[in-house]
């Protein structure tokens, strides 16, 4: 149960929307009368929010797909839809000038009680035709072997777009890190100094092939004493092949002479 309200006061952000939600839904309780649209403005988030709530279901859900998924159950949530329909059936209501005062007053308040999704620093403007920075396409298409999947390490900036530029690249974590669900292996690579004995072990532990850091970053150690071969030096990073973690090339004119035998 903690960790729902948690998962929740994160997807809630400054949390007015959801205030304006959750009145908007006792307002709708209270007066919508027709059926179908008490179902769809007050009993179905009222059943997703019990369901969310649950520990029951909470740990069912966890079972079978893991925790860092679970808040997107508040997307079934129709809180924008709700506090619409609230502010039409509000304004139905009243009588000349006020029901235009009241719409006005309340698209004030939804656009003040939120912030802009750009302003965050997961966004970027887009630099190439894959919306993804330049440092990635430049990254990816060095360390990608055609054939086959490679495990690569990135600082945090650029997890969300590996996955999208590239499916052979893949890594030990992704975007469950920045959504708060840390782990050991990401706190040494985001560490204000990497100790590279530390890194080394976990990088190796889940079979990276390729280690990306922030040029000019501090690291305790040489990256040559642990095997690792600078490959790349690109927009702002260092790329490293870890010479100890086997990289087999498959032989791919070989695979489709064997794929068209008969």
């Amino acid at each position: 149960m903690g960790s729902a309200f948690q998962t929740f006061q994160n997807y809630m952000g400054t949390g007015l929307v959801v205030i304006w939600f959750l009145l908007a839904v006792l307002f709708l309780f209270v007066v919508e009368k027709r059926k179908s649209r008490r179902i769809l403005f007050v009993y179905m988030p009222v059943i997703v929010l019990l369901l969310f709530f649950n520990p029951l279901f909470e740990k069912f859900f966890y079972s079978l797909v893991g925790k860092e998924i679970y808040f997107r159950i508040c997307w079934l949530l129709p809180i924008i839809v709700v506090i619409a329909y609230s502010v039409v059936v509000i304004s139905d209501r009243l009588k000349g000038r006020m029901a235009v005062y009241f719409a006005a007053v309340s698209l004030v308040l939804v656009v003040l009680s939120g912030k802009l999704v750009y302003s965050s620093h997961l966004y970027s403007r887009a630099e190439n035709i894959y919306h993804v920075p330049d440092s990635v396409v430049h990254i990816c298409d060095s360390i990608v072997v055609p054939g086959r999947e490679v495990m690569a390490v990135f600082p945090k900036e650029m997890l969300l777009y590996v996955r999208q530029y590239s499916p052979l690249v893949c890594m030990p974590y992704g975007r469950e890190v920045l959504m708060g669900a840390y782990d050991e292996f990401y706190l040494a690579m985001e560490s204000d100094t990497i100790d590279l004995e530390t890194l080394v072990s976990m990088a190796r532990g889940k079979e990276c092939h390729f280690i990306v850091l922030r040029q000019g970053q501090k690291v305790k150690g040489k990256p040559e004493a642990y095997g690792w071969e600078l490959v790349l030096e690109t927009d702002g990073y260092e790329v490293y092949r870890d010479t100890a973690v086997p990289l087999v090339i498959p032989d791919i004119q070989v695979s489709r002479q064997n794929r068209s035998m008969p």
